[in-house]
């Protein structure tokens, strides 16, 4: 809402519009006042909502149109004042002032304003006014109201400022077609929004509880039980199915605000619709929906203990059936306070993890909003104000500190981590993200088919009895340069997982021409080599991987077979080595004869090895004496030694 209302008075001239600024100001009628009254200012807390009031005069006078003109042009509401005494200047109003200022391309409430009551004759009957007024506010919408008043005996002086500022707080216009006296379309639309987020329980009815919740949010106090009554008994009276035997339905939700419109009490549904983040025009506010947050270069933005309770809470909710995932219908009705799914084109539920129909379960449910909080913050903000998070919507979320602060203390404290994938087309990194989210190995697909769009997966990986979640991200190749020459993506990115095929000769060659080629020895990195199943090839490269790895000081790849389900605990070691960089970062690491650190641990270390799963929730454990693939020792050993 507004903190400020322009007030412009016109009309012909000796209607009075002088002498009624005048009287407002001095509290008495002044009976000879100058032509033209300055702007006059009233500050907020002597006006009824607490808003600055500029209240501007102008001249009727040929030689004044210009100045009139840039003042109709400035003002928020238009008084078009005319004389009870002299009917031509009510006349006016529809032949020459409000088409007038309709020419002028201007479109703010007017409020019409019959000065001189004191002198009108006793002769005119009862209810006149209104058939005079209500064929001009069907012509012309932008009329909010006509206010009688005497500006020589005071008579609704203050009145006439009241409902000039009350149409820029509360315009009718918006709301309610007062043509066919119904709630405009886009009205209910956000009345029945409102509806389902004060419904918590989801039952489509809203009890006492919630219509006293509702009461508090909005205006700050409960009703008493006999208001309850009162309410729910005129409902009854005239929308017999707005209310049921639990509390109001939708229909009767709608219905009371419809009450209020006609009864004039606009303020009353501007107050709701506002609390719950809609601007004058109905649509949701953008600083509702996008609060100033700040994040330095190289934080990132995670969901905060709070932001995690909400989403678990609504995922409850949510869960009619109880059977611990999200089918589609209950999606759907989940996202019906918003613009619809905000991964409707990301490969979703794909992309985390879900039972084997396709449910989301509350592990992938909170591991997606991880992944897009990580990769996208402002669409989190703007989905938490859409499904009715209460408060200021940035306690839902954390910024990180900056990444050199965390590598320099020597402790990383974020708990959402990304890692690009790249490799040679067919290489089989798709099947390596699918396997993270536990998505079964075709044999003839994704493994043949080369990705032409990037492509997310997010789960969770248990660090030292600590939830982490590791984002990864397929890198499509002609996006690869883009990446790999992009300081700011660079940044953003804790690992760069470079994948190789063990079968294809030419596969090595590529991630290794990418390193050579963009510089990239400050970012963690590690190597993995895939499709172990099946036979060895020598690669077509001046050096083979081991060699190539032991000498920027890297621990040799990590080989996987996504077919074999062997997949060395692939996952638990990428996370650990995003939470501890130096591990993985080339040259980072000598020992002091200068050889490569790996060197002299990767004879003595054994791979360990297991994944388990726990209550549906991903935990994985290194199990001991596991035969391991050649070349994974230390990394793998290192992540045994930590997690122990």
């Amino acid at each position: 809402m507004r903190r400020d209302v322009r007030i412009l008075l016109v009309g012909d001239e000796g209607v009075g519009k002088s002498t009624l600024i005048a009287s407002l100001i001095k509290e008495t009628f002044v009976p000879n006042v100058q032509h033209l009254i300055p702007e006059v200012t009233i500050p907020p807390e002597v006006t009824p909502e607490n808003v600055t009031m500029h209240i501007m005069d102008s001249s009727a006078r040929t030689e004044d149109r210009e100045q009139l003109e840039a003042e109709i042009r400035k003002a928020h509401v238009i008084c078009i004042v005319y004389a009870i005494d002299d009917p031509n200047t009510f006349n006016r109003l529809s032949l020459y002032w409000l088409p007038y200022i309709r020419s002028l391309g201007v479109n703010v409430p007017a409020v019409l304003v019959g000065n001189k009551i004191d002198l009108r004759g006793n002769d005119v009957a009862n209810g006149s006014l209104e058939d005079e007024v209500i064929p001009i506010m069907n012509e012309f919408k932008e009329v909010e109201t006509c206010v009688e008043c005497s500006a020589k005996q005071l008579l609704n002086v203050s009145e006439v400022f009241y409902f000039a500022q009350k149409a820029v707080l509360h315009p009718t216009a918006p709301l309610y077609d007062s043509r066919e006296h119904v709630l405009k379309p886009q009205c209910i639309e956000a009345l029945k929004r409102i509806f389902k987020l004060c419904d918590t329980d989801k039952d489509n009815i809203l009890n006492d509880d919630e219509l006293n919740e509702f009461q508090r949010k909005c205006f700050n106090a409960p009703l008493q039980p006999q208001e309850l009554d009162g309410v729910k008994e005129v409902v009854r009276e005239h929308e017999p199915t707005g209310v049921s035997d639990i509390g109001l339905t939708e229909s009767g939700f709608i219905y009371l605000h419809s009450l209020f419109i006609q009864r004039g009490r606009l303020e009353t549904t501007w107050t709701v619709l506002r609390k719950f983040g809609y601007g004058d025009d109905l649509s949701l506010r953008e600083d509702f929906l996008l609060p100033s947050l700040e994040v330095p270069a190289e934080c990132s933005v995670e969901l905060s203990p709070h932001g995690y309770q909400f989403f678990a809470e609504l995922f409850q909710t949510f869960d009619k059936d109880k059977d611990g995932a999200l089918k589609r219908n209950e999606l759907d009705s989940l996202f019906s306070t918003s613009p619809g799914n905000p991964w409707a084109n990301t490969g979703f539920p794909h992309t985390t993890i879900t039972t084997e129909s396709g449910s989301v379960t509350l592990q992938g449910w909170l591991a997606q909003w991880s992944m897009t909080t990580l990769l996208d913050h402002r669409t989190t903000l703007k989905y938490l104000a859409y499904l009715g998070f209460e408060g200021d919507t940035r306690t839902a979320l954390k910024v990180t500190k900056p990444k050199k602060v965390d590598r320099k203390k020597g402790k990383i404290q974020r708990n959402v981590f990304s890692c690009y994938v790249i490799g040679v087309p067919g290489s089989g990194k798709t099947s390596l993200l699918k396997a993270f989210v536990q998505k079964k190995f075709v044999e003839h697909g994704f493994t043949d088919k080369p990705t032409t769009e990037p492509f997310h997966v997010v789960n969770s990986v248990e660090i030292n009895g600590s939830e982490k979640y590791l984002v990864m991200q397929e890198a499509e190749p002609s996006h690869v340069p883009d990446i790999l020459s992009n300081k700011k993506k660079l940044d953003q990115c804790d690992l760069l997982c470079f994948v190789y095929d063990t079968s294809d000769a030419s596969s090595f060659e590529y991630v290794a021409a990418l390193r050579e080629k963009h510089k990239i020895d400050h970012v963690p990195t590690v190597f993995v080599a895939t499709k172990c199943e099946l036979d060895l090839v020598t690669q077509r490269c001046e050096v083979q991987p081991d060699i190539y790895c032991r000498n920027l000081g890297l621990a040799v790849p990590l080989s996987v077979s996504v077919k074999e389900n062997q997949m060395a605990d692939l996952y638990h070691i990428l996370t650990a080595l995003a939470m501890n960089p130096t591990m993985a970062t080339p040259g980072s690491r000598k020992d002091k004869s200068d050889k490569p650190w790996i060197s002299k641990h990767c004879l003595t270390l054994s791979l360990v090895a297991g994944v388990v799963i726990l209550t549906g929730l991903a935990s994985y454990k290194l199990l001991k004496n596991h035969p391991s693939f050649s070349g994974s020792h230390l990394v793998a050993s290192l992540a045994s030694k930590k997690k122990d």
